[in-house]
């Protein structure tokens, strides 16, 4: 359909890069996979992930397909501090992560890891600015941010797009 984009939010197959190559060569605009956390927290908010796993899965992607946009997002409030936040922003930059999403988390039952604190606007205002600054093609940073938060203003960022057009 011409001016339609296609997002896909996908697990890391367990690095099975067979898996990701079938997904990329469906040619999606975008390929999202979230990051979630900081590495010190991995053992904690993902046990079944690798942080460095995800990262090489966001590279390969691109790898892939150079066309694809890469997408990845974080939660802040799991006990992560302000530089760990920076290291996986460039840590996402030094592995082609085009867009990055930050947004709040936020408990959804008393089973679920407890909030170990809230990110004020403020510092998600500021951590937008850092992700500017380090070169992302987008950057959604606020409380009620998700992995989808204006999907619809990241979608003409695809150079596949482009092509479609001329």
């Amino acid at each position: 359909v011409p001016g339609c984009t296609v997002e896909v939010l996908i697990p890391d197959f367990k690095g099975d890069w067979t898996a990701l190559q079938a997904v990329m060569d469906a040619k999606p605009e975008i390929l999202n996979h979230n990051t979630e956390t900081v590495p010190r927290l991995y053992k904690t908010v993902r046990p079944q992930a690798k942080y460095f796993r995800t990262l090489e899965l966001l590279q390969r992607a691109k790898q892939m397909d150079p066309l694809a946009l890469t997408k990845s997002g974080i939660m802040l409030g799991l006990g992560e501090t302000w530089d760990e936040v920076l290291q996986v922003m460039d840590d996402m930059r030094a592995h082609d992560v085009d867009i990055i999403t930050m947004g709040q988390y936020l408990q959804p039952s008393r089973f679920h890891l407890p909030i170990a604190r809230y990110w004020t606007p403020d510092e998600f205002a500021r951590l937008k600015e850092e992700g500017d600054a380090r070169g992302f093609q987008w950057v959604e940073s606020g409380p009620l941010v998700r992995s989808s938060y204006h999907a619809d203003g990241q979608a003409h960022l695809s150079p596949r797009l482009d092509l479609v057009n001329q």
